[in-house]
């Protein structure tokens, strides 16, 4: 068992919020465990053998409230200091990046050298601290979290810059960098001249519910408004994902079938192969399967998951040979698999894709933060910078989907299954709580973070306009009344920096939503 001691203000803590717990292997899958806070002491028992980290969301000073974890500890009868360790894992994340990235002459003023500094100092303090006067290690190990997490910030936002200049001066920049998605129900020409002025391409949801709400009767004429607008304006479009089992995408009708694995397979192909046909001539990108390894709503094994990932892929490449297929990863960083034991992780999963020669052309990685969902609480940017590293190693060009809110998610937003308890709205935030600010930051930053890595091929925010149906409330680049957020102009501004050459304010404030002007 591992044990953590953990103080408010100096004594032993007596509330402790264990919120996105969970607990990380050796091979950097989450483990199946159990975590329990009692007496000032969280608790995490194990059901397999090996050292564990433990990851957690915690307040990390100016950084904001965040999930971070633990090195991999040993299990010992002693407890640790659960910041000590939050901070040593932290500490030790940023000299490991240092070192990778050769930038360990940033020189004695540069942000990164002087909070990497204070980090070890503070750590230091702390290691010689723990022993005798614990509540003093805990508040040294508190501060040095927060700098070694600033510092690491700094390290990804520095080293981003470096390699997006090298990028462009090498004009290796991807033709169609930045995109957008939309929900097939807008259709103001304004906001869509303002799509075409602004992005490089668009992101046309095909929701399987919205198609079908009756089994066998397919409603098309949103989908093929959204596909002719976008061939008239010659502009790219990625499609999908065609399939997907998360609940708000399934036509209610599949249910009755939830257990019968053939008869579903036979659906799928059925689907797959009818949109595809109809779309052939004008989507040339396919996002063809979306998070069938997390199948949280499904009963199917392991093998089915994969059978299901194999024939959707291989059906789009001979309906349309040319096209580009891509398989899409929810829930990257996998915290899924520490409760579902039916689950695959997301590395484990791409793994088999790429060893089991399935045929798709590229990665989908989805990333929204900022909502107390399943995989949507808030991460720094250097463990998103890792995240995107990680899944480098697969030799896949990688499409990149972000969303943030622009204010925060309050209890009341979050679609909660019928007969599920309501869930406890804190995910954390980044720096300061979300806001319309906070959002252009972020999507700045990562935008940059994106687009610096050679692997990354395109990123597009997930929804353009704030609407009911969204997968993160609030988390548009214009809100529902048509007035655009600062995020909107942050984009545009990111954009025009990556792409010299592309529409002046001139242009695109003519074709700007309304309200930009």
């Amino acid at each position: 068992m591992l044990k953590f001691l953990v103080f408010d203000d100096g004594r032993p803590a007596t509330q402790w919020s264990i919120r996105n717990s969970y607990l990380i292997g050796s091979d950097n899958n989450p483990m199946r465990g159990t975590i329990v806070f009692d007496n000032g002491v969280i608790a995490c028992e194990k059901r397999e053998m090996g050292a564990a980290s433990l990851a957690l969301q915690a307040p990390v000073g100016e950084c904001g409230e965040l999930t971070v974890q633990t090195c991999l500890l040993p299990e010992r009868e002693e407890p640790y200091i659960l910041t000590l360790e939050l901070a040593r894992h932290r500490l030790m994340t940023l000299y490991t990046k240092l070192e990778d990235w050769a930038m360990f002459d940033t020189g004695p003023d540069h942000p990164v050298t002087r909070r990497a500094e204070l980090a070890r100092r503070l750590f230091i303090e702390a290691l010689c601290a723990q022993k005798d006067e614990p509540a003093r290690a805990d508040k040294l190990s508190r501060d040095c979290l927060a700098a070694a997490l600033d510092g690491s910030e700094e390290l990804a936002v520095a080293h981003a810059e470096l390699l997006l200049n090298r990028r462009k001066q090498t004009q290796m920049v991807p033709r169609h960098p930045i995109g957008c998605g939309v929900a097939l129900e807008q259709t103001n020409e304004r906001m869509r001249a303002g799509l075409a002025a602004n992005f490089d391409f668009v992101a046309v949801p095909t929701p399987w519910k919205s198609l079908t709400p009756e089994e066998g009767e397919y409603r098309l004429a949103q989908l093929d408004n959204w596909v002719e607008w976008a061939s008239k304006n010659r502009m790219p479009v990625i499609a999908g994902p065609v399939v997907c089992f998360e609940p708000s995408t399934l036509p209610d009708w599949l249910f009755i079938w939830e257990h019968d694995y053939d008869t579903v397979r036979d659906v799928i192909y059925e689907h797959v192969e009818r949109i595809v046909t109809r779309y052939r001539n004008a989507v040339m990108t396919w996002n063809v399967v979306s998070g069938l390894h997390v199948n949280s709503h499904f009963t199917f094994n392991f093998e089915q998951l994969m059978d299901l990932t194999r024939m959707a892929t291989m059906l789009v490449k001979k309906v349309q040979p040319a096209a580009r297929v891509m398989v899409e990863i929810r829930q990257p960083f996998g915290e899924y698999f520490a409760a579902n034991p039916r689950s695959i992780p997301p590395m484990m999963y791409t793994d088999l894709l790429v060893q089991g020669a399935v045929a798709f052309d590229a990665l989908s990685l989805k990333l929204l933060m900022g909502q107390a969902m399943p995989g949507q609480f808030t991460r720094d940017l250097m463990q998103i910078s890792n995240l995107l590293d990680h899944f480098a190693v697969f030799g896949k060009p990688i499409h990149l989907t972000l969303a943030a809110p622009s204010e925060m998610v309050t209890q009341e937003m979050i679609a909660v299954p019928e007969g599920q308890e309501a869930v406890d709205p804190s995910s954390g935030f980044w720096r300061k709580p979300w806001s319309q600010q906070v959002q252009s930051h972020w999507l700045e930053a990562l935008v940059h973070i994106a687009l610096s890595k050679p692997f990354i091929e395109s990123v597009a925010w997930n929804d353009l306009i704030d609407h009911p149906q969204m997968d993160l409330p609030l988390s548009g680049l214009i809100s529902e009344d048509m007035q655009p957020k600062s995020s909107f102009r942050r984009m545009v501004m990111v954009r025009r920096a990556i792409l010299p050459g592309t529409a002046g304010a001139g242009q695109a404030a003519a074709a700007a939503p309304p309200g930009t002007t």
